[in-house]
């Protein structure tokens, strides 16, 4: 299957994208139990530094003119795509393993593609239903014997795979609903206008928490962390996630994160933050089988990554 450069463009950007949140995951893990902030708080810190960011790139590329009625729609896809997704993923960070929350977010994709079914008219054929299904399996048996297993191994608790699922669903809902509008403008000048109203819809509630946060009592290493996870999977990961939501089509973007619980789980072992065992492997073996079919399904139609959507 031949495939252009521009959506070669698409698929490596959001490759990198999701090699980055994979990471991202077990930073999160420890900046959340070490570092004593709140996920509001943090989450304000993310939009302030990436929103100046964004806002000061754009100084030095061309200038969009943004009709009063984007704007307001690029507001709602700060919501979809910033503000609601990253404040869930704080919060089951902190409930969750880093192994449990990377394989559970594999189930984005599936809401995924309902959302693009409705709202984008892709067509689900069986072989995409049949990939879910299987996927889905794989993460049911993952929930069951994390959270009821009984071992006292696992420190997943039923709240964080509530904020797990909440995020995937949101993060689907803004995936499938938001590409046309991004597709209008340039990363730069979409991604400013998100992050400026995210920091402004969070200020009401990061505010009550400010007086209870101990700032000087962070570890330097978790201010490293959060270093990180400002200027790499805020900043960079989120340049990227547009390039590739302006040249494939969004199942194949959410298909991505597939990449996430391979990184994060090669890097939680690492560093003796989690462990894998074989009802996880099973449960995860499962996962990719459903990838493996949805994979066979996008080949069996070659133009499906050229289509274009009308804006």
């Amino acid at each position: 299957m031949r495939i252009d450069r521009r959506t070669a463009t698409g698929h490596i950007a959001c490759a990198a994208a999701y090699i980055i949140f994979g990471i991202n995951v077990v930073v999160c893990r420890d900046i959340a139990t070490e570092g004593g902030l709140h996920p509001v708080v943090l989450f304000s810190m993310r939009a302030l530094v990436a929103g100046a960011l964004f806002w000061l790139v754009s100084l030095l590329t061309p200038r969009e003119r943004v009709p009063l009625r984007d704007v307001i729609r690029l507001a709602g896809a700060g919501v979809l795509g910033l503000l609601t997704p990253q404040l869930t993923f704080l919060h089951a960070i902190a409930h969750t393993t880093p192994v449990d929350l990377s394989v559970m977010s594999t189930t984005t994709p599936i809401f995924t593609m309902f959302v693009a079914a409705i709202f984008l008219k892709e067509p689900i054929t069986w072989k995409k239903a049949l990939g879910v299904a299987l996927s889905f399996g794989g993460i049911l048996w993952l929930i069951l014997q994390s959270t009821f297993g009984g071992s006292g191994a696992s420190e997943t608790e039923p709240i964080g795979i509530v904020y797990c699922f909440a995020n995937y669903i949101v993060f689907a809902l803004y995936l499938g609903t938001c590409r046309p509008l991004i597709a209008r403008y340039s990363v730069v000048t979409s991604m400013k206008w998100m992050f400026l109203f995210s920091f402004l819809l969070s200020l009401p509630f990061t505010i009550p928490h400010l007086p209870h946060s101990d700032f000087g009592a962070v570890p330097s290493g978790v201010w490293w962390e959060i270093g990180f996870m400002i200027v790499f999977s805020t900043f960079i990961a989120y340049y990227l996630i547009p390039i590739g939501q302006q040249r494939i089509r969004p199942t194949l973007v959410s298909m991505y994160g597939y990449l996430q619980p391979i990184i994060a789980i090669a890097v939680a072992i690492e560093t003796g933050m989690d462990r894998l065992t074989l009802t996880k492997m099973a449960a995860a073996a499962l996962v990719f089988a459903g990838v493996w079919v949805v994979n066979r399904s996008r080949a069996a139609d070659p133009t499906a990554d050229n289509r274009k959507i009308n804006t």
